[in-house]
């Protein structure tokens, strides 16, 4: 799944769940948040495998449960420290959806060795054909818009609509840092 595909689907995951319990919108900080953990395992993997050569696929570390829960407790401190529990629980979210939205063509397909990312380094990760002999620039640049899944362009504009229904949080937020960055 492309950027903007997970940033979709963490996106309906999360407004639906905020919706859901506090019977609002989701928040601006919140939706940033959100949308980091939606891409911190590509950030992770793909430029180490593919850029690095330091990680064994572009879906290993950053893909793994095991780093997740790790990142899970360390974001859950840091939020409960600072009371950020709502950004905190969006990030992960984010993360959960990334690594949710990867494995599931694999599950629907019944093709279990690409799951071995979920528990790596304790089960060796799949290593997609060609994937080591690309750099993270030359995939976009070789990326076919046309020959995208179908599945992603509907999720990535229903979560479009969603978010300008919901107030197109995270706008709002942004111009206030870029603000206060200038003063």
């Amino acid at each position: 799944m492309l950027p903007w595909g997970h940033a979709a689907v963490g996106y309906l995951c999360y407004t639906v769940a905020t919706r859901h319990r506090y019977r609002r919108p989701p928040t601006g900080p919140a939706v940033l948040a959100l949308a980091a953990g939606t891409q911190l395992p590509d950030l992770i993997d793909k430029p180490l495998a593919w850029t690095f050569g330091l990680l064994p696929s572009g879906r290993s570390l950053g893909h793994s449960l095991l780093i997740a829960g790790a990142i899970g407790v360390i974001a859950w401190r840091f939020a409960q420290r600072y009371d950020h529990r709502s950004e905190a629980s969006a990030f992960l979210l984010g993360h959960l959806t990334h690594i949710v939205a990867d494995v599931a063509p694999a599950i629907i397909a019944r093709d279990w060795e690409p799951l071995g990312a979920l528990l790596w380094p304790l089960t060796p990760a799949y290593r997609y054909p060609g994937e080591m002999e690309r750099t993270v620039l030359s995939f976009f640049l070789e990326l076919r818009l046309a020959e995208l899944p179908p599945v992603e362009s509907v999720l990535t504009v229903l979560a479009l609509g969603a978010w300008v229904y919901d107030g197109r949080p995270g706008v709002a937020t942004i111009a206030a840092l870029v603000a206060r960055s200038r003063s």
